[in-house]
C-alpha cells in the first residue's frame, strides 16, 4: 500500500520525553478535553489560480489562493478556534503556471506543492484533472506535499489497496476527526489509459460502504468528514454504471458522515440532508478558481459525566472577492510568478485575423477549423472531430504568444487516430448536433438547444450570465474533411446529409475511415462515440489506432511556430438550413448567449 506516514510534532515530543525520562514534565500529558470550536475550510477546483493574475489573458484576477491565504490566516488567529484546511482536487490543470511545472520545469518541487505547504493544508483529495497530468506529475507531487493526498476509490490493480492514501485522522482537544477522500470515478471515460495505468476507479457509494465501518472500528472518531472530488447531481453519468457526481447520494445512503465537502462541479453548494439513520449530513462545496471557500464550523461540547463529545455543525460558503490577497504569500512566490509570466509572453507566430469561439456556436468557424486543420495535418486523417473548448474566447490578430494557446485549446487532451465507418461518423454527428441545436418549427424558434423549465421558459444561469444549455459547448463537435448539411427542420437522427469528402471522394456509409479526435472524446467523453455512434464503451480502445505523446496544445503551438504566419479561415464545409430560419434565430440566440439578454 502506497500510504504516506505522517508523524506529528506531538509524537516526536513524546519520543523525546521517553528517551530522557521526562514524563513528569507534562510533555506526556494528554491534551485536556474541553468544549471547543473547529472550523474546517475547503478549497476546490482552484485550477492553478494561485495568484490574483490571469496568465492566459494577461490581466488581474479577482480571486486566488493568495486570497484564501488571507482568509485562513484570519481564521487561525481567532482565539480558541481550531482550524483544518482541506483542498478538494483539480489543482494541476487550468492556468499556465501549473502546466509549466507539470511539463516544462519538472525537476524542482512543483509550485502547487510549495504553495500548499506554505499555506499549511492539512489534507487534500485527488481530482480528475490531477490524474490528467499523468503518472510522472501526480506521483511526484504526492511525495512533495506535507499533507496526505486522498482517494480511497482509486485502487492499485496489483495490490487491491488504495493507490493514494484513503483517509486520515486529526486529534484536537482529545476529539478525533476522520477524513475520507474520494475522486469522481468517471476518469476511464475521459482520459487515456496510460495516464492512469495500474489504477482502478471504483464507485463512491461502494467505497464509502467499505471504508466507513473500518474507520469507525479502528479510529472511533467523534466526527467523519467526506472530502469528495465529485458534485451533487447523481443523475449526470459518465458512462454505463458510473455515477460521476455521487456526493449527495453517499450522504443520503451511507451512514456515518457528519460533513461532506464537494467539488468537481464548480458549484456553490450548501445544504443539509437526512442520512440513512435519520442524522443530518451537511453537504458543502466551494466555487472554482478560489472564488469561495466552503466552511463547516463544528462545536464540540464535552461531557465530564460521559467523557465524550457531542457535536453540532454549521456549514456555509464564503465568497472571497472582497478579501485582500496575502502580501506575504505574494512576496514568497513572486519569482515563480514572474518566470511563468515571461514564459507565456514568448511569441510563437502571427495570426492574420481575429478568431472567436462565439462564431463557433452557430456555424463553421475559423477558430474550430484551425484545430481541425492541425489535427488532420498531423494524423493524415479522412475526417476530424473537434469542438470549441472555451465558451467565449477570442484571439486577436497579430502576434501570438504562448498564453494564447490556453485560449485556443483549454485542456491537455492527446490526439487519437481512430477508425470509424461512414455510418458511425454520421451517427456521431447526429448525436452532436442533436444536443447542440434545437429542432426548429420556423424562424421564431431557437437555433441553440437551450434548457427549459416545466413551463417551457429558458433557465438563467447567474454564474455564466447566460442561459443554460442542454449540452455544454465543449460537446459541440463539428467535422472537417467532409461536406455536409444540418437541417434543423428535421428531428435528431435525420438531420445530417453528407455529400462527400472535401477532396471530391465519395463518402460511403459502409466503408471505414481514419478519424482524428481528441482523447477525451475518444475515451467516451460526452457520449458521442457510445450513445451517438453506438460503440461499446468497454471496447473503445479497440478503435484507437494511435495516440500522440504530447498534448494537443503543445502540438498546436509547434504547428504555428513552424509556419510563423497563419491565416485562420473557416473551411466552409458544413452549413445549417433552412437559411432564412437560421439567420433570424442566430441573431436572437447570440444575444441570449453573449450579451446577457434576459427574457422575462
Amino acid at each position: 500500500m502506497r500510504h504516506k506516514v505522517f508523524f506529528r510534532v506531538s509524537v516526536l515530543l513524546v519520543s523525546i520525553a521517553l528517551l530522557f525520562g521526562c514524563a513528569t514534565t507534562g510533555i506526556m500529558q494528554e491534551e485536556a478535553k474541553e468544549d471547543f470550536s473547529l472550523k474546517m475550510i475547503e478549497t476546490s477546483d482552484a485550477h492553478g489560480m494561485i495568484f490574483p493574475y490571469d496568465f492566459i489573458n494577461d490581466e488581474q484576477a479577482p480571486t486566488s489562493l493568495a486570497h484564501v491565504s488571507s482568509y485562513v490566516k484570519e481564521q487561525r488567529a481567532v482565539d480558541g478556534q481550531e482550524v483544518l484546511l482541506f483542498d478538494n482536487g483539480d489543482i494541476l490543470q487550468g492556468q499556465p503556471i501549473v502546466y509549466y511545472y507539470n511539463f516544462e520545469k519538472t525537476e524542482p518541487t512543483h509550485i502547487q506543492a510549495r504553495v500548499m505547504n506554505y499555506m499549511g493544508y492539512d489534507a487534500g483529495t485527488v481530482g480528475n484533472h490531477d490524474i490528467e497530468a499523468g503518472h510522472p506529475v501526480y506521483d511526484k507531487i504526492d511525495k512533495e506535499f506535507n499533507h496526505p493526498w486522498l482517494a480511497a476509490n482509486a485502487v492499485d490493480k496489483d495490490t487491491g489497496e488504495p493507490y493514494f492514501t484513503p483517509y486520515t485522522t486529526f486529534t484536537r482537544k482529545g476529539a478525533k476527526i476522520a477524513v475520507l477522500g474520494m475522486i469522481t470515478p468517471g476518469i476511464p471515460n475521459w482520459l487515456p489509459q496510460d495516464i492512469w495505468k495500474g489504477i482502478r476507479f471504483e464507485g463512491m457509494k461502494e467505497t464509502a460502504e467499505k471504508w466507513i465501518p473500518r474507520i469507525q472500528e479502528q479510529e472511533k472518531p467523534d466526527i467523519i468528514v467526506g472530502l469528495f472530488h465529485a458534485g451533487v447531481d447523481s443523475s449526470y453519468g459518465s458512462g454505463e454504471g458510473i455515477i460521476e457526481n455521487a456526493s449527495l447520494l453517499v450522504a443520503k445512503e451511507v451512514p456515518g458522515f457528519d460533513v461532506i465537502f464537494t467539488g468537481h462541479d464548480h458549484k456553490d453548494t450548501d445544504m443539509e440532508v437526512e442520512g440513512p439513520t435519520g442524522s443530518t449530513v451537511h453537504v458543502i462545496g466551494a466555487l472554482d478558481d478560489a472564488r469561495s471557500v466552503a466552511t463547516a464550523t463544528v462545536e464540540f461540547d464535552y461531557s465530564e459525566k460521559s467523557g465524550e463529545y457531542t457535536t453540532s455543525v454549521d456549514g456555509k460558503t464564503v465568497m472571497l472577492k472582497t478579501k485582500q490577497p496575502d502580501q506575504m504569500f505574494l512576496n514568497e512566490f513572486a519569482d515563480a510568478k514572474q518566470e511563468v509570466k515571461d514564459w507565456v509572453s514568448e511569441p510563437i507566430g502571427r495570426f492574420t485575423k481575429t478568431i472567436s469561439t462565439r462564431n463557433a456556436m452557430f456555424a463553421d468557424s475559423a477558430f474550430v477549423d484551425l484545430i481541425h486543420n492541425v489535427q488532420m495535418d498531423i494524423t493524415d486523417a479522412d475526417v476530424s472531430f473537434a469542438a470549441p473548448l472555451s465558451f467565449d474566447a477570442t484571439i486577436e490578430q497579430g502576434q501570438i504568444r504562448v498564453r494564447d494557446m490556453f485560449n485556443l485549446y483549454k485542456y491537455e487532451n492527446l490526439l487519437y487516430k481512430m477508425e470509424l465507418t461512414g455510418k458511425q461518423i454520421k451517427d456521431y454527428l447526429e448525436y452532436s448536433y442533436g444536443g447542440w441545436m434545437n429542432t426548429m418549427e420556423g424562424p421564431d424558434s431557437h437555433m441553440i438547444n437551450f434548457q427549459t423549465d416545466e413551463k417551457g421558459g429558458l433557465i438563467w444561469n447567474d454564474r455564466y450570465e447566460s442561459y443554460d444549455l442542454v449540452t455544454r459547448y465543449y460537446n459541440y463537435d463539428s467535422a472537417a474533411g467532409i461536406e455536409y448539411t444540418v437541417d434543423l427542420s428535421k428531428e435528431q437522427g435525420n438531420r445530417i446529409t453528407i455529400d462527400g469528402f472535401t477532396d471530391g471522394r465519395p463518402f460511403n456509409m459502409d466503408e471505414t475511415y481514419v478519424v482524428a479526435i481528441n482523447s477525451y472524446r475518444g475515451n467516451g467523453g460526452g457520449g458521442h462515440l457510445t450513445k451517438g455512434a453506438g460503440l461499446p464503451g468497454d471496447q473503445l480502445d479497440e478503435y484507437v489506432k494511435s495516440s500522440t505523446v504530447k498534448d494537443l496544445r503543445y502540438l498546436l503551438m509547434k504547428w504555428i511556430e513552424e509556419r510563423g504566419t497563419v491565416e485562420p479561415q473557416a473551411n466552409n464545409n458544413w452549413e445549417v438550413v433552412p437559411e432564412d430560419w437560421v439567420e433570424q434565430a442566430r441573431e436572437t440566440d447570440y444575444g441570449l448567449l453573449f450579451e446577457g439578454e434576459r427574457v422575462e
